[in-house]
């Protein structure tokens, strides 16, 4: 049984241009917020970090943009708020956004299979185990993978050796399923020769089920993807900067990417560099990793979310759809209970390619308000959105996580962050009800559209029974 809670939050902001306020315009004390780039300065001092850009806003008003350190240790460039950023897994959610733009224009349904758009994923076979020759031992698939699975990491895809070595995963990178000079019906095709990790549906494993709806984006919208993304997503919200590749142009503006060598000091190293070359052209427009971005651009796309799907003006998705994203996706005996191992956390759900925090005590990014939803990437940029408060915070850094040096940059800027804000919202019961704004982003501007009855399948339980 699906267990879905809706948070009926609403931003105060609507379509009031985004715009720079005072922290004090926006409930926030000045001299508190400037303490989130102060800790922050200090791992650049330390070394721990070679720099960040951050920005956040709040009741639509950007009260925080700082830079830090470097983009480029060697040749000491400094970072700028126009520094351009791998932002890896951040490209997630903006996948998302694609896949339900075309949602609303009833090109698919979520309880649809993958199979009737992508029939190379009929019959799959899961992974048992290992016979005594260390031989894959599988079985049928028990159900078809539905597009709802694809966005909530339950449909059983392996993600490669990154996520372990299980065999699964382990034959996923042997199939070399990214490959930087192949297409998304190569990797569509690779894929299907995997086996599934588990039986659809019955478990949590972060995959790339966000690759294959790049690739269910074309399929349903006849474009190739970043074309999609680039006129429907990109242009509308004036993000100038995000894209597959930084083309030559900009190239002085793309931070170098650092890992941390044995004695812990940050060195240049790009450990996808066999994957994606972000200073070419890409023919592999990989929707799960391949973006790149700079912080106002981040922050656009945030805020339009925060909004209800529209930012200064421009509507990209209904308020319901945007609602529909950030609530729970997860079968009931999943909810607060991902396993770290499988990419997931305590205390957290998953909506469609987001993160939602359902328990803040419990949850280990240290969420302050339940039903904020979040991401980040694997070069260490990171992002939330809290519909309780009002804001959006957007981080930006080039160091691989994964290793144990690296500072916890989401927790240490969340709690700065936190402590600047003056009227919580959380002490108002009715501060966050659409009718707080009550012209820009409440269901009544498109009044045929956000109603259930328009896909009266996409929130109800028994899809995924």
């Amino acid at each position: 049984m699906m267990c879905i809670t809706f948070f009926s939050l609403q931003s105060h902001a609507g379509s009031k241009k985004l715009r720079f306020g005072s922290p004090e315009s926006a409930g926030m004390d000045s001299e508190k917020i400037k303490q989130v780039a102060q800790n922050l300065q200090v791992l650049v001092d330390e070394e721990r970090l070679a720099g960040m850009v951050t920005i956040a806003a709040r009741h639509g008003k950007i009260v925080h943009y700082e830079t830090m350190g470097y983009q480029d240790i060697a040749t000491k460039t400094p970072m700028e708020k126009d520094t351009i950023f791998r932002v890896y897994s951040m490209s997630k959610p903006i996948t998302g956004v694609a896949m339900m733009m075309l949602f609303e224009e009833k090109k698919f349904r979520l309880s649809d299979p993958v199979e009737k758009y992508i029939p190379e994923f009929a019959d799959m076979q899961v992974y048992v185990g290992l016979d005594d020759d260390g031989n894959m031992i599988t079985e049928p698939a028990n159900s078809s993978i539905t597009i709802r699975q694809l966005m909530n990491h339950t449909a059983g895809f392996g993600y490669g050796t990154m996520m372990g070595n299980h065999p699964v995963h382990v034959m996923l990178s042997e199939a070399n399923n990214f490959d930087a000079d192949s297409s998304l019906q190569d990797m569509i095709t690779k894929m299907s020769t995997v086996p599934l990790l588990f039986q659809p549906g019955t478990n949590f494993s972060y995959s790339a089920s966000v690759d294959i709806q790049g690739y269910l984006v074309e399929k349903l919208s006849g474009q190739r993807f970043g074309e999609f993304l680039q006129e429907r997503i990109f242009e509308p919200l004036e993000m100038n900067d995000t894209a597959f590749y930084v083309p030559v142009e900009k190239h002085d503006r793309l931070a170098e990417v650092y890992h941390y060598d044995i004695n812990s000091k940050l060195v240049e190293q790009e450990l996808y560099g066999n994957v994606i070359r972000f200073k070419e052209e890409q023919m592999l427009e990989a929707g799960g990793w391949g973006l790149v971005s700079t912080a106002m651009d981040y922050l656009r796309f945030s805020q339009m979310l925060l909004n209800g799907g529209k930012l200064d003006g421009v509507r990209l998705l209904k308020p319901k759809t945007v609602r529909m994203m950030r609530t729970n996706q997860l079968p009931e005996h999943l909810v607060n209970n991902l396993d770290p191992l499988l990419g997931g956390q305590p205390g957290a759900s998953f909506g469609l390619n987001f993160g939602i925090v359902e328990d803040p005590e419990g949850n280990p990014v240290g969420g302050y308000s339940k039903g904020e939803y979040y991401w980040g990437g694997a070069a260490g940029t990171w992002f939330w959105i809290d519909p309780v408060e009002d804001l959006v915070f957007v981080g930006m850094v080039q160091q691989f996580a994964g290793q144990p040096q690296i500072p916890d940059v989401r927790m240490i800027s969340k709690h700065a962050f936190y402590q600047a804000i003056t009227d919580s919202e959380s002490d108002d019961d009715d501060t966050d009800s659409e009718s707080d704004d009550d012209d820009t982003d409440s269901e009544s501007d498109d009044d045929d559209t956000d109603s259930e009855s328009d896909d009266d399948d996409t929130d109800s339980e028994s899809d995924d029974d």
